[in-house]
């Protein structure tokens, strides 16, 4: 099969763009490398907290207990429709603090306090089903003293016309949690889905 001929602009244009992807293909690999440091670096601050947390078993048993504690206030609080008690259990403060709680579900990310009341509101108005709620398969990892990763399914249940309860909703949830200064454990994080 014969070659064709390549005309001197086609292969100037072959070549720049060699060049360009060599460049960006430099670029990548340096942001991959220092995407890595960063990523050596947290996991080695990580790392330092972890024994701390673990070194008072009994702390952290304390803490779990809270932790559920908490949760199970949280799921009254719904049950009963209580909405500014709900919410109470978010880290206070709002956007452009940093230490804004955060809610991540189907409708996005919500950024503080006053938001995730708003988003919530609608399922506690007047007559509205919001179901009863209930954590199941409740863990907790302490990552350190004051902060804690926590992992459950939500259950929402429904009663049926026959009287008895119905599944609504079931799905995982995972929290950051921060013992806030007054003791108290507060969600920081809420992923839910």
């Amino acid at each position: 099969m014969a070659r064709r001929p390549v005309s001197p602009t086609s292969w100037r244009v072959r070549a720049v763009t060699r060049r360009v992807t060599c460049r960006v293909t430099r670029g990548a690999v340096l942001a991959l490398a220092a995407a890595v440091a960063a990523a050596c670096q947290v996991n080695v601050v990580r790392r330092q907290a972890a024994p701390q947390a673990a070194a008072d078993p009994a702390a952290a048993g304390v803490a779990r207990a809270e932790i559920a504690a908490m949760m199970a206030r949280s799921a009254e609080a719904w049950n009963r429709g209580d909405l500014d008690a709900f919410v109470e259990d978010y880290v206070p403060g709002e956007p452009p603090d940093p230490g804004a709680a955060t809610y991540i579900g189907s409708r996005g990310i919500t950024r503080g306090r006053a938001a995730i009341r708003g988003a919530y509101a609608p399922r506690f108005a007047p007559g509205v089903r919001r179901g009863t709620l209930r954590f199941e398969n409740l863990e907790v990892d302490l990552l350190a003293p004051s902060v804690a990763n926590v992992i459950a399914f939500y259950v929402l249940s429904e009663r049926t016309a026959a009287g008895a309860d119905s599944t609504a909703a079931r799905g995982p949830t995972s929290l950051v949690m921060r013992r806030g200064a007054d003791g108290r454990w507060r969600i920081a994080h809420d992923h839910s889905s």
